[in-house]
């Protein structure tokens, strides 16, 4: 069992933890901004609807979510004990050391991680929540989740705050992705620009993917 806690005590254990869990958020992201899209389809939100439905009711995807908001709870525990861990051994309170060839994500990867938490926590209260226990109307036989969405995205600060926690989320990616490749062992010299540039793909297009929703939809609405 030694080797368990290893794993969650010791630095380079807690950074392979925080990478496989990060890596796993790419993967629901993408799932989920697959699912979010379909807000942008003419159809009064039915399809949306549809998907929240299937979503909340379906007992494979409800059991999956359950593992997902562990791994991010672990995600989140296991970096603010890393980043804990890091200032201890500098021997003073969290002033990093700037370097020439430390990047501003790298160096606010925590402020960035809290701000992204906040925003969760937000955003399941506005619509997770809602959809499980709102008082929501109904639409073709579904609670019609689409229609609060569109209020809440009607208003310019809510639309604001979101697009500000999108661009927070890709600079996060954008660090961790290829951030998480290396504590894993996973980087070679002949695939580096690779990793990078796929990291760069995924933290860009995630983040203007969730980003792009309520702009048109404040456009449009």
């Amino acid at each position: 069992m030694s080797w368990i806690s290893t794993l969650f005590t010791s630095s380079i254990g807690r950074k392979v933890i925080m990478s496989l869990t990060g890596l796993f958020f790419v993967v629901f992201l993408l799932v989920h901004l697959i699912g979010n899209l379909q807000l942008l389809h003419a159809d009064g939100g039915n399809a949306f609807n549809h998907y929240a439905e299937f979503m909340a009711h379906n007992g494979l995807i409800q059991g999956m979510s359950w593992v997902m908001k562990f791994l991010f709870g672990l995600h989140a525990v296991q970096g603010l004990l890393l980043w804990r861990q890091n200032a201890s051994a500098k021997g003073q309170k969290y002033a990093v050391k700037v370097t020439n060839n430390t990047t501003f994500a790298g160096r606010n990867m925590i402020w960035l991680g809290i701000l992204l938490l906040v925003f969760l926590i937000l955003h399941m209260g506005d619509f997770w929540f809602q959809m499980h226990y709102g008082d929501l109307g109904e639409l073709d036989g579904v609670k019609d989740l689409a229609k609060l969405v569109a209020i809440k995205f009607s208003s310019p600060i809510y639309v604001g705050w979101y697009v500000i926690s999108m661009i927070i989320l890709g600079i996060h990616l954008w660090h961790g992705f290829d951030s998480a490749f290396q504590t894993l062992g996973a980087r070679h010299p002949k695939y580096d620009g690779l990793v990078s540039g796929l990291g760069k793909f995924f933290a860009i297009a995630l983040a203007l993917g969730f980003a792009i929703i309520p702009i048109l939809m404040f456009i449009n609405h």
